[in-house]
């Protein structure tokens, strides 16, 4: 039986990862790149609470667009604000601006 030594519960019971998206404060933005290409970026996730390249993963897949993990913050190819809000909001992350 695999037990989480933060909260102490078994793996399947485990709230950690719950708890961890109700905490964090997530801006997205659009930043304007080279060429005029637009990209919007994801900032303040944790990645020691969350498992950041999956959840980048998720998203491109969502989204259907590329996109990379830098510096602890998610960049998209595109203008994605809204959708990214709303996605982020039905995975439970609650501070989303």
């Amino acid at each position: 039986m695999n037990i989480c030594p933060k909260c102490g519960l078994s793996r399947e019971l485990c709230v950690c990862e719950t708890i961890a998206k109700e905490e964090q404060y997530i801006s997205v933005k659009t930043v304007k790149r080279r060429f005029g290409k637009l990209t919007t970026v994801i900032e303040g996730i944790d990645p020691k609470d969350i498992n950041i390249k999956d959840l980048a993963k998720s998203l491109k897949s969502k989204l259907a667009c590329g996109g990379t993990v830098k510096g602890g913050k998610i960049e998209l190819q595109g203008d994605h604000v809204q959708k990214v809000k709303e996605e982020l909001v039905k995975i439970g992350f609650t501070h989303v601006k």
